[in-house]
Formats: C-alpha cells, structure tokens, sequence
C-alpha cells in the first residue's frame, strides 16, 4: 500500500521556515490546542470544511487533502531551481508534522534521495521512539518552546511540556542541529521569568543553533469561526512581559544567536 498523509496547505516561496527560499508543507493534525493557535485548520486529523465568513461571496473551501510520496514530491520539485540557488528546500509543518510520523519518515527519506535540504518544524510533542526515528532524517529541526512550568503548559496547550524537553534533550545527545523558537505571547509566554527559565534549560545544550523569538498575531480567530469550531478562551488583555528587544537582549546576554520573527 502507498504511503499517504493529509497536507492542509502547500506555501511555495516561504522566507522564514528554515534557510532559503523553501516551500512548506502543512500537515493536518496536532495534539496540542494553544489558546493562541492561528492554524486551527491544522489541529483535526481529517479533512474538513472551511464556511465563509458573514457577508462573503466566497464558498466552502475543503481543508485537508491526501496525497502520496511521489504527487507531492513532484509538487516539490517544481521550485528546484530556487532551492538549489538560495540553499532553500522543504519544511515540514502543522499542525505538528510527528502527528503523521509514517509519512513523515517516507517523505524525509525521499527527499534525502533527491538531495533536498529539509527542515522539520515541531512542537516537540510525541512519543520518544517517533523522535528517534525522525532524529537523522532531517537536517534542521525548528523546535517550539513555549511555556517552562508544566502546570502552566497544560492549562494554556492542553498537554504536558515532559515530552517536549525529553525530546529536545534527545535531539542534542544526538548532535541534531535545532533552532529554538519561543511564540511571544502577551500575558501567557513572555513572562521574564518563563523566558529565564527556558535560557537556562538550553544554555548547557550544545547542539542548539539559535533562538527565535515569535511575535504574536491573532489571524487564526476568523479560521475558528469558519471551521465552526470553539474559540479557545480569550486572551489575556493588558497583560506584557519585557519587550521582544529586551528579550532578545536577556538571550544574547546568554550567548545565544538570537533573531525577532521566523
């Protein structure tokens, strides 16, 4: 039987998910629900219908599509040519990519075959075992961190940071190269003391290539509202921790390669 996953969206020419220019493939399903998720069309394994909003002219839009190995690697390849003269390739995205391990793995393997750079793009959540597997696939692995206190992960994401940092530490006794990215989220994730405790969970890390820092944006509440979905509790309002500048400062205070957005 062919191997097949299910991709949401397909960006060409993306700029900030890894080096280069790159194209991004979206994989549907995630076992995280953040409360400032803006890629809700991500979360749910299956496909899905996306209504549009009051006073559209627009019709439904199908969200999810199943593709095998080779369709989607000829859709790949189309943009070769960029890749090769940029240092650009794939990222593999979500939703959360580990979520579709088994064509993940396939498709990592291809495109090793094919010489095209990969990235993956991960929140770290899955069984260790899937992240063994996946570990020496890929030659970049783009790793969310959001959130220190386990108890504070689980009210703001739904689950638990322990297969998070259990699999950043395996990437780092492998010697896989990761860059840290932190979704600077006002009142919940850019607490001063959140993002010193994250530089000092990395700082005895020696794989690490970088930290990233995320500003937040709100373009996932009109998908909710489309996809007919409950909206996650409201933002905390008025709530600010330091700046992204002073941020960014605290992590190259650290020693750390640090970069505003993605």
């Amino acid at each position: 039987m062919d191997t097949t996953g299910i991709v949401f969206r397909i960006q060409k020419f993306a700029l900030h998910d890894g080096p280069g220019i790159r194209t991004t493939i979206f994989l549907k399903g995630c076992p995280l629900r953040c409360v400032w998720c803006h890629n809700p069309e991500g979360q749910e394994p299956g496909e899905q219908v996306m209504q549009p909003l009051s006073g559209s002219s627009a019709g439904p839009q199908r969200v999810g599509r199943r593709f095998r190995v080779e369709a989607l690697l000829n859709q790949i390849e189309k943009d070769r040519l960029f890749y090769d003269e940029s240092g650009g390739g794939v990222t593999f995205s979500g939703g959360e990519p580990l979520r579709q391990d088994v064509f993940l793995d396939a498709m990592l393997r291809t495109c090793r075959r094919r010489e095209l750079h990969t990235v993956v793009d991960t929140s770290g959540h899955a069984p260790l075992s899937v992240m063994e597997k996946v570990a020496p696939l890929a030659d970049l692995f783009l790793y969310d961190l959001k959130l220190m206190d386990d108890e504070a992960h689980r009210r703001f994401t739904g689950v638990s940071n322990r297969a998070v940092l259990e699999n950043l530490l395996l990437l780092n006794r492998l010697g896989r190269p990761f860059r840290i990215r932190i979704p600077m989220v006002p009142g919940i994730t850019d607490g001063e003391s959140n993002l010193r405790r994250i530089a000092d969970f990395l700082e005895p890390l020696d794989a690490q290539h970088g930290v990233d820092l995320l500003p937040y944006h709100r373009i996932g509440e009109g998908k909710y509202r489309r996809l007919r979905m409950q909206l996650p509790v409201e933002m905390p309002a008025n709530r600010q921790g330091i700046d992204m500048e002073a941020a960014a400062a605290m992590f190259a205070s650290r020693g750390f390669r640090v970069h505003i957005g993605g």
